[in-house]
């Protein structure tokens, strides 16, 4: 008979490799096919502090982000102890989110400006940037791709035309770098008020996906600190609020082809920014 010892730097290289998972006992409510209580946490470090946008790439298992404060894209690869590149964009603005059509990566600025580019070589991109048609004092902090319409949706985080009914989302065509002249669609936030037990909150989206199998719809609201489903033209169908321990500051929301949701955090001066992994419980038909 053969015995294996363990030794502990194996254990904490795997803990390390594999990310580090959350026991809570919150009595926060959970979304249909994730427990939004006990997520996997992967730490980062201080230059990643204040990731405003995120999105998975497939084809390597790691995820593209930015830093709201500078053009840095960044690629942390998760399993490989949190390993990063990087690569300058841009110069200092305030980047919020991030697409990534094809090999085209779009980051959104918070007044709708999207910047767009191409990643040629290890320290090499090539840019082009989108002004934004639309007047007045308009913010913004979520874009997400959706594959259907073809098109980026920017949804308004604090926009003019919006009041606490409701919250406008635009569109912009990347094949032709237009946007769209009025808005796509509006989501009422009277069903958010009900679901969330609160009366005529503002909401502030700070990031959104689109699920990879179901096709809906995720919006994360870190100020309100509450995360919303809907479908493709922004009908409300579920919210709950998310445990602030636990979601401090979230700023990014991206999934796995498999439907695995990751969402950021930004550091909010509690300790380290991280990304959290939550794992899909059963199979979406």
């Amino acid at each position: 008979m053969y015995v294996f010892k363990i030794s502990a730097g194996f254990i904490l290289l795997l803990i390390l490799a594999l990310g580090c998972r959350q026991k809570t006992k919150s009595k926060y409510p959970v979304l249909p096919n994730y427990d939004l209580n006990n997520p996997y946490t992967y730490n980062l470090r201080d230059e990643l502090d204040e990731i405003s946008g995120m999105v998975y790439y497939p084809k390597d298992t790691s995820v593209f982000a930015i830093n709201d404060e500078n053009g840095l894209l960044y690629k942390i690869f998760l399993r490989k102890n949190v390993q990063v590149m990087k690569w300058t964009f841009a110069k200092d603005a305030d980047f919020e989110d991030i697409a990534l059509v094809d090999s085209t990566f779009y980051v959104l600025q918070s007044n709708g400006n999207i910047t767009s580019f191409k990643v040629l070589t290890a320290d090499s991109v090539v840019v082009d940037k989108c002004k934004r048609p639309y007047e007045g004092k308009n913010e913004f902090e979520s874009m997400y791709y959706d594959a259907y319409y073809k098109v980026l949706v920017l949804i308004c985080k604090d926009c003019e035309i919006d009041d606490k009914k409701g919250i406008t989302a635009w569109s912009f065509d990347p094949a032709t770098h237009k946007y769209s002249d009025t808005p796509i669609y509006v989501i009422k936030t009277k069903p958010i008020d009900q679901m969330l037990g609160v009366q005529k909150e503002k909401f502030k989206p700070s990031a959104a996906a689109i699920h990879p199998i179901t096709k809906e719809l995720y919006i994360v609201f870190s100020v309100n600190k509450a995360i919303v489903i809907a479908d493709r033209s922004g009908v409300v169908k579920f919210a709950v609020p998310l445990d602030p321990l636990i979601y401090k500051q979230p700023e990014g929301i991206t999934f796995t082809p498999k439907g695995d949701l990751l969402i950021s955090n930004e550091s909010a001066e509690t300790g380290p920014g991280n990304i959290l992994v939550l794992k899909q419980k059963s199979t979406v038909p």
